[in-house]
């Protein structure tokens, strides 16, 4: 790192990048004061700030400039010091006046810059032209304020969303230019990435330090990313096995859903039923009763079912989220221990989760935190378990008082990272981890190494561009950018609403989407009745079957990559410029990913099309279909249902399995 002076100001250079420019009348630091409004209604946040001031800090003194350390102190308020540290740069504030609570910062940018990350979203992959509040939330329905859905969920619901709506949103991000930025700060904040020339981080706190990192390559600075954020464990072995059949409503039923699955061909490693606890039926659909103790009385059978299907090498998983139904015996339990977030006066608090309400547990409470992994390792591991959605995470409230006496609105970024380590943790010290698997959709800094899957959330069961299947592709390849090396998502969506129903065909295309991905999961959404289910068409058995035959023909493929996501953050799904960056096409590509090194895969996202233009990065590529071979370019390639546009490498050392797929029939 290097401060280079100047008549008007400074510059500070890492590596061949100058990050930071400061000047006079272009200061790179701001600080003001503000109060901000935010009201939460089911898990959605409608967020008003009303600022008070903003200050440009433009006067400065070096205190030190040398190898080790460059400290600088703003107009006698704020002292930077940056330090390297390892392979990072470590950029710590301190504040002189703490009556302040707004800070911002300036990065140098350029308009060509392309840049990634910021945890999952789901509309936009290269960021660079819009601005993103960093806050977690539920996604929103439709996510697009032109479409009606979006429309009538707003009016209805207060939960139509926007385009940077999302439960995994997290302050990081990667610069083509070869560096990344890394917010150490769960406040809520801002990253504006509109100007031409800089790029300004907003912070509703004054922010302990921020850590960067530079490297001469995308792959570099990503893998230098992952070792700050930490990396995943492994996908159990039995995952590879087939498809994971999402189904409700008993064992019985769920038993027959199996049995007349099996039949049809259909390779199936694992039933995951979400109301293993019972069933709670609102306006919205068919919720699960969240208890988090098997209700014999809804479900008889459920023991003797969990045995009969590990007898057939098929495992069991369920569903639990951090939140307890009030009225419940468990529940009971933790407002008698004082283990539930209360109110400022602290008395009770309960969340209002759409026609039921619950109570929080207090993770910040070391007791509650073991309370409830113990319930985790008792009611579902001892149960017989070998996985569970591990929901939510993304609902703190911000005015509940926590037990470490931390603002909720500071801890509420980072209360899905507590979540998922508090099931990391029932996990490893029950002796599973890597045996059994935990899937969630809200997540932030640090999730990546307490969370082997993260799973995309509740899409809307259509072809929508900001809330549909191609979603889940821009969800996936941002997610991995910021260091969430495996994913996947529910076969068909989720979100059924205002007339919005899942039909035959997208389901199909999303199964297509799915046999590449590292897990194969369906889901039969929030209104099961209303929406096409695969059980319910014999073609639609036969066509499941035929790509769960092929996703269980690449399990050595699946597997080696899943450990290199483990060993080396290297993502599973991925984008074309992780791996192609001197491609300026590859910059910009956010409808296609490439699964594994090997594997592109181009889905079809559009209703009623057998085609789509696919770009192909420099390599020789083999259609896996038509055996056809194709060089760097741009291609429109026939697609009908059943043969998706997917390619790989000609001199993959995985050939040999590739070339046997377009054989595999149902």
């Amino acid at each position: 790192m290097k401060l280079i002076q100047r008549n008007d100001g400074f510059d500070i250079k890492f590596d061949n990048l100058i990050l930071f420019t400061h000047k006079t009348m272009e200061p790179m630091i701001f600080i003001g004061s503000g109060f901000e409004k935010m009201d939460m209604y089911r898990g959605n946040f409608d967020i008003e700030d009303n600022l008070y001031s903003r200050l440009p800090l433009r006067d400065y003194n070096i205190i030190s400039d040398d190898e080790s350390q460059i400290e600088i102190l703003f107009d006698n308020l704020i002292k930077m010091t940056i330090e390297e540290i390892d392979d990072k740069i470590h950029i710590k504030f301190e504040f002189k006046d703490k009556s302040f609570n707004r800070f911002w910062i300036r990065l140098n940018s350029f308009k060509e810059e392309k840049i990634y990350g910021l945890g999952e979203q789901m509309s936009y992959f290269n960021l660079k032209g819009k601005k993103f509040p960093i806050w977690t939330s539920e996604p929103g329905v439709g996510r697009d304020k032109s479409t009606y859905v979006t429309w009538r969920s707003d009016v209805e619901n207060k939960a139509g969303g926007d385009y940077y709506w999302s439960n995994f949103p997290q302050a990081t991000y990667i610069s083509k230019s070869g560096y990344y930025f890394h917010l150490n700060s769960t406040a809520y904040s801002i990253f504006d990435f509109r100007a031409d020339d800089y790029i300004e981080v907003e912070v509703w706190d004054l922010i302990d330090s921020i850590t960067l990192g530079t490297a001469s390559s995308l792959k570099e600075t990503h893998r230098k990313l992952t070792n700050l954020l930490g990396r995943p464990p492994k996908l159990p072995e039995w995952i590879y096995n087939g498809l994971i059949i999402g189904a409700q409503g008993g064992s019985k039923r769920v038993g027959k859903i199996l049995k007349d699955s099996l039949q049809n061909g259909i390779e199936v490693s694992a039933v995951w039923s979400q109301d293993w606890c019972g069933r709670k039926v609102t306006s919205f659909g068919k919720r699960v009763k969240w208890s988090w103790e098997y209700d014999s009385t809804y479900d008889p059978d459920l023991k003797e079912f969990i045995k009969n299907i590990n007898g057939q090498g098929i495992e069991y998983l369920g569903y639990i989220n951090p939140y307890i139904l009030e009225g419940t015996p468990l529940y009971e339990e933790g407002e008698n221990n004082g283990y539930f977030a209360t109110n400022i006066d602290g008395g009770k608090y309960l969340v209002d989760f759409g026609e039921f309400y619950c109570g929080v547990v207090d993770f910040t409470n070391p007791e509650a935190f073991e309370w409830y992994k113990n319930i985790i390792k008792t009611n579902l591991i001892d149960f017989g378990m070998k996985g569970w959605m591990a929901d939510f995470g993304e609902y703190l409230p911000i005015d509940v008082k926590l037990y470490n006496n931390n603002q909720a609105k500071i801890e509420h970024n980072n209360w899905p990272v507590l979540w998922a380590k508090c099931n990391y943790e029932a996990v490893k010290e029950s002796g599973n981890l890597e045996k059994i698997v935990y899937f969630m959709r809200a997540g932030g800094a640090g999730s990546q190494k307490y969370c082997a899957l993260l799973w995309a959330g509740d899409q809307s069961v259509d072809f929508s561009i900001h809330d549909g299947l191609i979603s889940v592709v821009r969800g996936a390849i941002s997610s991995a950018m910021t260091g969430m090396a495996i994913t996947h998502s529910d076969i068909g969506g989720y979100t059924s609403l205002f007339g919005n129903v899942r039909t035959k065909e997208l389901f199909l295309r999303w199964t297509e989407m799915a046999a590449f991905s590292p897990v194969m999961r369906t889901h039969e959404g929030n209104r099961p009745e209303e929406n096409f289910q695969f059980y319910d068409d014999l073609d639609t058995m036969k066509f499941l079957a035929r790509f769960t035959k092929i996703y269980k023909s690449l399990k050595n493929y699946i597997k080696y990559n899943v450990e290199l996501a483990s060993n080396y953050g290297i993502p599973v799904q991925k984008p074309l410029v992780l791996n192609y960056e001197d491609d300026e096409i590859a910059e910009l590509v956010d409808t296609e990913y490439l699964f594994g090194d090997d594997i592109l895969v181009a889905p079809i996202y559009q209703e009623n099309s057998d085609s789509r233009e696919v770009y192909l990065p420099d390599e020789n590529w083999i259609h896996i279909w038509s055996g056809k071979e194709y060089k760097q370019g741009n291609y429109e390639i026939h697609a009908e249902i059943g043969y998706p546009p997917v390619f790989y490498k000609k001199d993959s050392n995985y050939s040999y399995i590739f070339e046997k797929i377009k054989d595999i029939n149902n």
